[in-house]
């Protein structure tokens, strides 16, 4: 075959678009990878693709290696590592280079969550995502070079772990995501917050336990407040209470919570018993309902205050109202599907998609570095007898982006 300098210059023009039509090749690593596990749901996202915008989605993506750090009953990591041609590895520097001495993915994604891992005094969880983290920067560092970083919920238990992470991410230059799905779900109704809005109150309303299920209620607040005026200025203060003092105090509106528990779909009380929905707090049903509710009251460095209400007893779902300057209250749900299918995680799934094929994270790691904090700190004024916390250290700016990140398809 003769090759001319056209036919030449035509196939070298096509090598970037060969290279880049191949599939983003990602690593995972996780506690565990059993039904229902975050391991499980949000890997298979990448393995067998999700449902976004009415369509079945399969992301451009081949996850080619898996690491998981507890193999309990139900465990399925082998089972879809044959199914679907990828491997098992023993360790994490295995899993990033494949089972060779280099850097062999496109993209990590770090999944501690679920397991059988001790807790503190807290009551937290010591999930280690931080040491997860390292493993993975030190295959970095040796390589002189870096992939996107996806790590769920948490960065850590721990501020100063989670600043060092925040930390190492900007040093060695690569883009990371973090957190909750709340703040990319669904808004019922659609409520999206004008950037550079003045807050005047704020009120979430959250169910589950801690330190799992009121990170999510924290993380779905911050992505709202972060909106307001100025930008993110970080956290001056933090105090939780809980019991009968949540009723007595005046620091939160009874009209704010009206309105959030309005858009409540998941009602407890009478709605379960007879049918019947109810004002609950027009009734004082709540502090019969509510057998330990907790209070977190956040105060910005700005001034800006808020308060997070964890009602297990009261509603099963999480509910968000604002007032702003110079307009009534706005309230909304985050809206999450039901499981088997939990699709509200597809939409989490498609922002971490969204980092690895543009190299770029769709909104700061701050927001969960500043929310980790928030909770540690939290949990340290009610393990203290509910003292209020100045918090110098939670001096964490940033800038929300331009347009908020949630599905509305």
């Amino acid at each position: 075959m003769n090759i001319t300098r056209r036919t030449f210059l035509g196939t070298a023009a096509a090598l970037p678009a060969l290279a880049q039509a191949r599939p983003k090749r990602v690593a995972i690593i996780t506690t565990i990878f059993r039904l229902q596990s975050h391991g499980q749901h949000i890997g298979d996202r990448f393995i067998v693709g999700y449902p976004f915008a009415g369509e079945w989605h399969k992301p451009d993506t081949q996850v080619v290696s898996l690491y998981v750090d507890q193999k309990p009953a139900g465990d399925l990591s082998e089972a879809r590592a044959k199914e679907f041609g990828f491997k098992v590895y023993p360790t994490i520097a295995e899993t990033v280079c494949c089972g060779g001495s280099k850097l062999a993915v496109d993209a990590v994604l770090i999944i501690g969550e679920h397991g059988d891992y001790p807790h503190n005094e807290k009551g937290q969880v010591l999930y280690p995502r931080f040491e997860f983290f390292e493993q993975v920067a030190k295959v970095f560092e040796s390589e002189g070079r870096s992939v996107p970083v996806y790590n769920d919920k948490h960065l850590s238990y721990s501020f100063e772990k989670a600043k060092r992470m925040r930390d190492t991410s900007h040093r060695l230059k690569f883009p990371m995501l973090a957190g909750s799905s709340l703040p990319v779900t669904w808004r019922l109704p659609d409520l999206e917050l004008p950037l550079g809005c003045e807050i005047e109150d704020a009120l979430m309303v959250g169910c589950g336990g801690s330190d799992a299920m009121d990170f999510h209620a924290l993380e779905a607040m911050q992505c709202m407040l972060e909106r307001r005026k100025g930008g993110e200025s970080g956290v001056k203060s933090v105090q939780l209470i809980e019991g009968d003092d949540v009723w007595k105090d005046a620091r939160w509106s009874k009209e704010m919570l009206r309105s959030a528990l309005s858009r409540s779909d998941n009602l407890k009380g009478a709605t379960v018993t007879d049918g019947r929905t109810q004002d609950m707090v027009g009734t004082g049903v709540l502090p019969g309902l509510v057998k330990n509710p907790w209070a977190y009251f956040i105060e910005y460095r700005d001034g800006t205050k808020a308060t997070m209400l964890m009602l297990s007893d009261a509603v099963g779902d999480f509910t968000f109202a604002v007032k702003l300057k110079g307009k009534p209250i706005q309230s909304t749900q985050f809206f999450l599907s039901p499981d088997p299918n939990v699709t509200y995680s597809a939409c989490l799934a498609h922002k971490i998609e969204q980092m690895i094929m543009t190299g770029n994270a769709p909104y700061p790691v701050e927001r969960t570095l500043l929310v980790s904090g928030m909770l540690e700190s939290c949990l340290d004024s009610r393990v203290k007898g509910h003292v209020k916390m100045d918090t110098p250290h939670l001096a964490v700016t940033y800038q929300a982006p331009r347009e908020s990140q949630y599905c509305r398809i």
